[in-house]
């Protein structure tokens, strides 16, 4: 397993990579978290840990931005934080705010533990789903669309679009794409849904514009079709 570690303070970067090696992870430092979102896609990991600098409002849109990408754990390190905005690093996408000063034993038990909540079923054990001319490979997290190359999808697109054609023909609602894909329930994103939706699209349409698979079903949700 590997994690991604954004912390600017070089001792406290120290004690978490250790405590990140006994939960088992191999750790990747960055020192630029905005360009570790763009490039999510081509290098994901199973766990995000932010060392929070103080700039919330910017930190705030870093979360969201990560969790649009990902259903992996997401951890926080702060100092005392108000309720008003250790709730809106929740309500973001994180998993888990720790506060310093915190027990180096507690935050490893921590991280295992959402660990062990977060693996769910494995990919493997999913059947392959075959649809019109669509077929979806669990055990690599593939698409392949009639006779072309197979196009690696990221945990998020397989998850969407595995929903989608689990339910041919059966408009599901944004909330509940919410839930079934990002693991929460609640009122729905419409931009995060449709930002997944588009990505998708981009990999399985001939013209994502005028999509043939994934249809938009207004004010509702989406649909695969029949």
């Amino acid at each position: 397993m590997q994690a991604i570690l954004f912390c600017h303070h070089a001792d406290e970067s120290n004690v978490i990579q250790v405590i990140l090696h006994k939960a088992g992870f191999m750790v990747r430092s960055v020192n630029n978290l905005d360009l570790a979102i763009e490039a999510w896609p081509e290098n994901p990991a199973d766990l995000i840990m932010v060392v929070l600098t103080g700039e919330h409002s910017k930190s705030l849109v870093q979360i969201k931005q990560l969790r649009a990408h990902t259903v992996v754990p997401i951890f926080l390190v702060a100092d005392l934080l108000p309720d008003d905005i250790h709730v809106d690093y929740l309500e973001a996408g994180a998993d888990l705010v720790v506060i310093r000063p915190y027990s180096v034993r507690v935050l490893l038990s921590q991280i295992r533990a959402i660990i062990r909540r977060s693996t769910g079923v494995p990919f493997f054990s999913l059947p392959r789903l075959s649809q019109q001319d669509i077929i979806l490979d669990p055990s690599d997290r593939t698409v392949q669309v009639g006779e072309g190359e197979s196009k690696r999808l990221t945990h998020l697109e397989f998850r969407l679009l595995f929903t989608l054609m689990t339910h041919v023909g059966q408009i599901i609602p944004t909330d509940q794409i919410v839930e079934h894909v990002w693991g929460y329930t609640g009122e729905g994103n419409r931009e995060l849904v449709r930002g997944l939706i588009q990505r998708v699209r981009s990999k399985i349409e001939a013209d994502p514009r005028n999509p043939q698979y994934i249809l938009t079903e207004v004010g509702i949700g989406y649909y695969f079709t029949r």
